[in-house]
């Protein structure tokens, strides 16, 4: 089976991908059980129900909004995020990417419709056709999410934690709760601490929230791992013990992130000063991780292997399974399009290591100082505008550009969220001094989640073509996923230096635009 399409769930697919338990599929849809008026994921364990009793929906919202509760023996919500928001790039998904990040909480449906460009009407419209659910109803599935994780796993007052899922009022969140989850608040914080799920851990240390976040296996845990550790920032981020910590800022203050690989999950330790940024935060690290991504279909294209559903593309396994790429590779994402651009300026033409030596000391000079393990965070760009003249080194013309691309970004000239098209962002960040095709299409592909850019004029990647035997200009075989197969050569080039085994790591790589 491949990916679901939202517009047009193919039933016989689904309810195969539902006989069989395949947690492949898990996000992707949700099913619909009439007798009971609960909605699952395709792999949970209870007793198949028979065709005539079920129904497929695209989000958990459609199946809310259709009056359907939530399993409380596989926890729908609590599975991985739907691959088709990277994928699609239409008005339903980039909504849906704004939504996982609070844009509604923080600025209501006209928020989001002005940040998409389009009427609330329409908007309500497209959403309602496409996803069977309009943006309000979207965005109470998240904070239903939202206020299961804060019940779960603190021991925050029900009052609290009603405003921090973003809630109006305690009525709506206990109705809220009810409706979707068929217990009250209360009854459900009970419950969790005699019944472990399979996406918290037992409440700790006040503030402190732990949460095991899913994926869809295999994972590539190496390349993530060289990736997260190659270029953590001295003061920003630290990469230790097999656990990467870094600051980050959240839209209302700031977080403590703590992320490491466990079988089957990343284990998330989150120190967040508001408890509103819980949703967002959370929907960060799983991007930056490229944790929603669906792996078998992927590899299963780029000639990995294949399962029983997925056809490899004619003449695509001798070229790449022949050469030890790993299945389970992914995209590493951002935490905040401004920083991205921003370091990837910064980075041009040196080695990680010494892009990482300059981007220590600007953020040492004008991150804003917090407590904990990691004490800064990145920059403002108007901190960069301002005072980066003062704080960076390296050619007059390099400075001058990382300056304006801030001034741009501060002054809303420049746009930078995972809402915009990949055409838009694209063009607007070649429009800038000093950004050429390589720096606008890293940036593009790692702030959108952009699952087709090939970074063909990588050095790096243009050596792991030259190893492969690949000919990087006839690779629209490999499409729509050829962002993970510049991982792939970038990753085998980094493995024949011996970068990937090496410390302190990466020296030699480096990027020409």
């Amino acid at each position: 089976m491949e990916l679901v399409t939202i517009t047009a769930l193919d039933f016989e697919g689904c309810y195969r991908a539902v006989s069989t338990r395949d947690s492949r599929f898990d996000g992707q849809f949700f099913t619909a059980v009439r007798t009971t008026g609960i909605y699952c994921r395709p792999s949970c364990p209870a007793i198949t129900p028979k065709r005539a009793n079920v129904s497929f929906l695209p989000t958990a919202a459609a199946a809310q909004q259709a009056g359907y509760r939530a399993c409380r023996r596989c926890l729908p919500d609590a599975a991985p995020g739907s691959p088709l928001w990277n994928v699609r790039a239409d008005l339903a998904a980039r909504a849906m990417r704004l939504i996982g990040d609070g844009v509604i909480e923080r600025g209501g449906v006209p928020g989001l419709a002005a940040t998409l460009g389009y009427s609330q009407r329409q908007l309500t419209r497209v959403l309602t056709t496409e996803l069977g659910a309009g943006p309000l109803a979207l965005a109470r599935a998240h904070r239903a999410h939202t206020a299961r994780l804060l019940i779960q796993t603190t021991e925050m007052p029900m009052s609290d934690i009603a405003f921090a899922a973003g809630f109006a009022s305690i009525r709506q969140f206990n109705d809220t709760v009810r409706e979707v989850f068929a217990v009250s608040p209360t009854t459900m914080r009970t419950e969790s601490r005699r019944s472990p799920r399979t996406d918290v851990v037992a409440p700790g240390t006040p503030g402190l929230l732990t949460l095991r976040l899913p994926y869809r296996e295999p994972l590539d845990t190496g390349w993530l791992t060289w990736f997260l550790s190659a270029h953590a920032v001295p003061g920003m981020e630290l990469w230790e013990d097999g656990v990467y910590t870094r600051s980050l800022r959240t839209p209302h203050g700031h977080a403590t992130i703590r992320l490491s690989f466990q079988p089957g999950h990343v284990r998330a330790e989150l120190a967040l000063r508001d408890m509103r940024d819980l949703a967002p935060t959370v929907a960060r690290v799983r991007h930056l991780l490229d944790l929603d991504a669906d792996p078998m279909g992927i590899d299963g294209a780029l000639g990995l292997g294949r399962s029983d559903d997925a056809a490899t593309p004619s003449g695509t396994s001798n070229a790449i399974a022949g050469h030890g790429f790993t299945p389970g590779i992914r995209v590493p994402g951002c935490l905040a399009g401004s920083e991205l651009l921003l370091c990837t300026m910064i980075g041009q033409q040196i080695s990680v290591r010494a892009a990482g030596t300059h981007i220590a000391r600007l953020v040492d000079a004008l991150g804003e100082r917090i407590d904990g393990p990691v004490p800064r965070l990145f920059p403002t760009a108007e901190m960069v505008a301002e005072h980066g003249v003062e704080v960076l080194t390296g050619p007059a013309r390099r400075v001058s550009a990382i300056v304006a691309a801030a001034r741009a970004i501060a002054d809303g000239e420049l746009v930078l969220h995972s809402g915009r098209t990949a055409d838009d962002l694209r063009r607007d960040l070649l429009a800038l001094d000093g950004v050429g095709p390589w720096t606008a299409d890293y940036v593009t592909m790692r702030s959108l989640a952009d699952p087709d850019i090939l970074l063909v004029t990588d050095l790096v990647v243009r050596q792991g073509a030259a190893r492969a035997g690949i000919d990087l200009d006839n690779t629209t075989r490999w499409a729509p996923w050829r962002s993970y197969l510049s991982m792939h050569l970038w990753k085998t080039a980094l493995e024949h230096r011996g970068a990937l085994v090496r410390e302190p790591a990466l020296q030699e790589a480096k990027t020409h635009d």
